[in-house]
């Protein structure tokens, strides 16, 4: 029981940092594409990488990974932002973060992964 209210805890914080990013992108950045969603999804496959990596408990791996990274990251925004362009017929943007989104996250989990890894 510990070890899920640990993940929701973790996950607290993980949604109120993503819900910080997304307005700080709302009010900074260009609305044509999802950077906020993006940068927060890419930082999080880094991260989540680097923590697999680590080896840590799992009372850390429920906080950090399951929870601060489960609530900071949003596998469901990502695929409604995809939409939006397809329905709006904006194929250029769609396929430009669907690549980036789907093959920069395989990648920098990899690469958090080799981070981790090295030290």
């Amino acid at each position: 029981m510990i070890t899920v209210l640990t993940a929701g805890f973790g996950a607290i914080w993980g949604a109120i940092l993503r819900y910080g990013i997304t307005n700080y992108g709302k009010k900074h950045w260009s609305e044509k594409f999802p950077y906020a969603t993006l940068l927060i999804n890419l930082t999080g496959a880094f991260l989540l990488g680097f923590i697999f990596s680590r080896k840590f408990s799992p009372f850390i791996y429920a906080l950090i990974g399951t929870g601060v990274l489960g609530g900071y990251t949003t596998f469901s925004t990502l695929n409604v932002e995809l939409l939006s362009h397809w329905r709006d017929r904006n194929y250029s943007v769609f396929t430009l973060y669907a690549l980036l989104s789907y093959g920069g996250g395989l990648i920098l989990v990899f690469l958090g992964y080799k981070v981790g890894t090295l030290i």
